[in-house]
């Protein structure tokens, strides 16, 4: 088996039924894999890569991870917390620091690491027009990182962007945790909420994150079921 070691925030993080509709993009992503594919997903709601190194998170990805693993990295959204400096960090300067030692735990087992860039928040104005959310500095060091390390980036920033540009405010609202009063007992007063996803919107942004594996080489592509393999191994046709 090959197992994928995620680490990131909450937008990645896995949900129990007591936080239901809300759910992680990790938490969605092995319905793209291969069946000899493993997600163990270490994202945790409102970690940044500061927190997350301090809390000795990466520890037991260290001792997990072994020779042709991979290692998923996504952060973004609390490292850009200014006022909090257990989280914060400077988007061209630790921020990369950081993600190199991501990348370290990575290599230092043989495993392979892969950067993905945060995904976007659902922010409109009055005319419906998508602003943005402060992520932008990260994407930039990301792919600073991405280059520094030799580390492939997925920038589902950008994916996510288009994507709500296209669609607009109301369409949007599927897709992140916007839940009217009375519908879940946990919510009584409902929520609105433009960060997290619900169901539909992890497996909508877990599938673009695993159409832009596909195109990567070796070994990450193969990651991911296409058709063809999804015919193979369970005798079905997928149309579309």
């Amino acid at each position: 088996m090959r197992h994928i070691f995620w680490a990131g925030d909450s937008t990645a993080a896995s949900n129990k039924y007591v936080t239901f509709p809300q759910t992680g993009i990790a938490q969605a992503f092995d319905r793209y894999t291969r069946t000899d594919v493993v997600v163990c997903n270490h994202a945790f709601n409102g970690r940044s890569t500061k927190s997350f190194i301090d809390e000795s998170r990466l520890a037991p990805i260290y001792n997990d991870i072994t020779k042709g693993d991979f290692l998923f990295i996504q952060f973004g959204h609390n490292d850009e917390k200014i006022n909090d400096p257990s989280r914060y960090t400077d988007p061209h300067g630790e921020y990369i620091v950081n993600l190199g030692k991501f990348v370290n735990v990575a290599r230092n087992k043989g495993a392979y690491p892969l950067f993905i860039t945060p995904v976007e928040r659902k922010l409109f104005d009055e005319e419906g027009n998508l602003q943005y959310s402060g992520h932008e500095e990260y994407v930039l060091g990301m792919k600073e990182a991405g280059e520094k390390f030799d580390v492939p980036v997925v920038d589902l920033y950008s994916r996510s962007r288009e994507f709500l540009q296209k669609i607009g405010p109301k369409e949007a609202q599927k897709y992140y945790m916007n839940v009217e009063p009375g519908i879940y007992d946990w919510l009584p007063k409902g929520l609105t909420d433009n960060s997290h996803l619900k169901y539909e919107g992890a497996m909508l942004y877990a599938g673009m994150i695993a159409k832009e594996i596909e195109k990567l080489s070796e070994p990450y592509c193969s990651l991911i079921a296409d058709k063809d393999y999804l015919k193979e191994t369970y005798n079905i046709e997928i149309n579309g």
